[in-house]
């Protein structure tokens, strides 16, 4: 990968790249092979962007896709860790924010399905309905509920109980 490639065409992305590796990862050594991965994958697949869309709403479904297909297949390889407390040591080593009200949020996003993840990410990525739906390929239409339901589940997962 050219460096011009790299700084003009994935760095400008990298917070959305990073945010949604971020997602799919409990561990810093996972997080640092999604980003990795999704940064090759952008690479080797910019002679397919048709520009149908922005670039940016290319890299954001691109990203999510590929951070989806490691996760299925890190699920299928069954790796499972000895003990909960090895993988609670791995996840507080370095891959936190400062913020802990930001930790408890991906602690909460993390809690929901693939797809919810994705979404809400964009969301607060402050993307429109219509470039959510672009990404995770699905009606525009269907995202404002969506989004509405996953703020309910991220509340009831953050505070308990909501009325």
């Amino acid at each position: 990968m050219s460096r011009d490639f790299y700084t003009s065409s994935i760095l400008p992305y990298a917070a959305i790249i990073i945010k949604i590796c971020r997602a799919y990862t409990n561990t810093q050594e996972d997080f640092e092979d999604y980003y990795q991965e999704v940064c090759l994958q952008i690479w080797k697949s910019r002679d397919n962007f048709r520009e149908q869309s922005k670039w940016s709403t290319w890299v954001y479904r691109l990203s999510l896709n590929v951070c989806l297909t490691l996760l299925k297949k890190k699920k299928n390889s069954h790796q499972q860790f000895a003990s909960d407390s090895l993988i609670q040591e791995e996840i507080e080593e370095g891959h936190q924010f400062v913020d802990e009200s930001l930790n408890q949020l991906y602690d909460a996003i993390k809690q929901l399905s693939e797809i919810d993840r994705g979404v809400i990410l964009l969301y607060l990525e402050e993307k429109s309905y219509q470039e959510i739906a672009d990404i995770i390929d699905t009606n525009p239409n269907n995202i404002g509920v969506r989004i509405k339901r996953i703020k309910e589940r991220l509340k009831k997962l953050l505070y308990g109980k909501v009325n």
